[in-house]
């Protein structure tokens, strides 16, 4: 399945561009599902549809979305319901660990006192990532389209599988899982109590669960959409947020410069703010094209309400067709078109953007080439950390498994040139194989 996720700068038009996005999708006659995080009602009036539900019925049966509406042929809207979600998952927890609870004289919560807790509402998209790709073939969706929070959210959202895998590798590794059947012997020698084997067995079922978020994110089907409103404190978090989708490996398809205002005209206020905006349209173009597709979309004077289908030649509303004179709200399909359709990409494992040189002829070196555009050289931080280089870009942060071969060389030096972070390794005498 294809998977679009949109963020970009706050207050920038995210949940507009996700919207005309899905439906530029859903005109090409692919069955797109609009999936928003946002928990007021804009994305209904956006789309001009009714308030977003959740379904009904046994909670084992219900998925972290409400119920689907369709908002046109080929396309349907669902908003994460977080507070569901989290009920159905923590009674669902409870009802497994029903004895040992009993064990302890605890009594169980129900289901109406329980409130989701923050934290919750990534867990909640990670998950319905996840299960929007797990539907049978024929019965899902070609294209997901999700509205995103702002950059910095999403980078750290899209970082937590990776994150959670690593720490549970760490406190219950796999190579030491043997031992289970000698548990009882252990615990009698050692006398203290040994980990349970539901421990265990919950460990496996996180793993399987953050593997399968993983590869989703992982997937060449699944890319970024950056939203900015064109000025000059965007193009800082812009940057930023490029560094982090880099440093975890997230694809950018394209920039979407949002709400351009018309560079010609009279009034010298507006004039003004056209041309910081062309000012800093320039700006995106030298840092971004050609590689990244940058798409300009007009301000249409208001907010968009509905899909607004316009007459042919119609760019801002027109008139009333009842010929009361009052102007008809802007809608969707003055910006589907621009903002453009989801190219079709195959869902398999994305390229490893990391690449090993091999200069020991030359330089008597390897040189491992991360890229990250947009990284500032005053806010980069790297530290070896056995078979582990640690990568922190400004206010992100990632542990990296070096390749093999990496692991029997020390670091000798480090460069941050083309935004491409070169780190430089040479042979350990003592650990390198002799007559290599």
């Amino acid at each position: 399945m294809r998977t679009v996720l949109v963020t970009g700068t706050g207050g920038a038009g995210r949940t507009t561009v996700a919207a005309a996005t899905a439906l530029a999708a859903a005109r090409e006659g692919r069955r797109t599902l609009l999936l928003t995080a946002d928990p007021d009602g804009t994305p209904e009036a956006l789309l001009g549809i009714g308030a977003l539900r959740p379904a009904q019925g046994p909670a084992a049966d219900r998925l972290p979305w409400s119920v689907p509406v369709q908002v046109t042929p080929g396309l349907w809207a669902a908003r994460i319901v977080t507070d569901h979600w989290f009920r159905d998952e923590l009674t669902a927890l409870q009802e497994r660990g029903r004895g040992a609870l009993d064990m302890v004289g605890a009594t169980p919560l129900d289901g109406e006192e329980l409130a989701a807790l923050p934290g919750m509402d990534s867990f909640a998209l990670l998950r319905a990532l996840r299960m929007a790709q797990a539907a049978p073939p024929g019965t899902g969706w070609d294209v997901l389209v999700v509205d995103m929070p702002p950059a910095p959210e999403t980078v750290g959202l899209l970082a937590l599988p990776g994150q959670l895998r690593r720490y549970l590798r760490r406190l219950l590794p796999a190579e030491r899982q043997a031992a289970r059947a000698l548990r009882p012997m252990l615990a009698q020698l050692a006398g203290v109590p040994m980990p349970t084997q539901k421990l265990y067995e919950t460990a496996e079922r996180w793993e399987g669960e953050l593997a399968a978020v993983q590869d989703v994110i992982d997937s060449e089907a699944t890319t970024v959409r950056l939203v900015v409103d064109p000025g000059p404190l965007a193009d800082r978090a812009l940057r930023t947020a490029r560094a982090g989708l880099a440093l975890h490996g997230c694809r950018v398809e394209a920039v979407i410069a949002n709400r351009l205002l018309p560079a010609a005209t009279a009034d010298p206020w507006l004039a003004a703010l056209s041309g910081q905006q062309q000012a800093a349209l320039k700006e995106l173009y030298e840092q971004w094209a050609p590689a990244v597709p940058v798409r300009e979309l007009p301000h249409l004077g208001r907010d968009p309400q509905g899909l607004g289908d316009r007459p042919a030649g119609d760019a801002g509303g027109g008139p009333d067709p009842e010929g009361a004179g009052a102007a008809r709200p802007a809608g969707l399909d003055a910006l589907a078109e621009a903002v453009g359709a989801p190219p079709p990409l195959p869902d398999r494992p994305a390229a490893d953007p990391w690449t090993v040189e091999d200069r020991l002829a030359d330089d008597g070196i390897l040189l491992w080439r991360l890229p990250l555009p947009g990284a500032d050289r005053d806010t980069l931080a790297l530290v070896r950390r056995g078979d582990e280089l640690i990568v922190t870009v400004g206010a992100f942060h990632r542990v990296l498994t070096l390749p093999s071969a990496l692991r029997r060389c020390t670091v000798s030096g480090a460069g941050l040139r083309d935004g491409s972070l070169q780190v430089r390794f040479t042979p350990d005498p003592d650990l390198w194989p002799r007559g290599f």
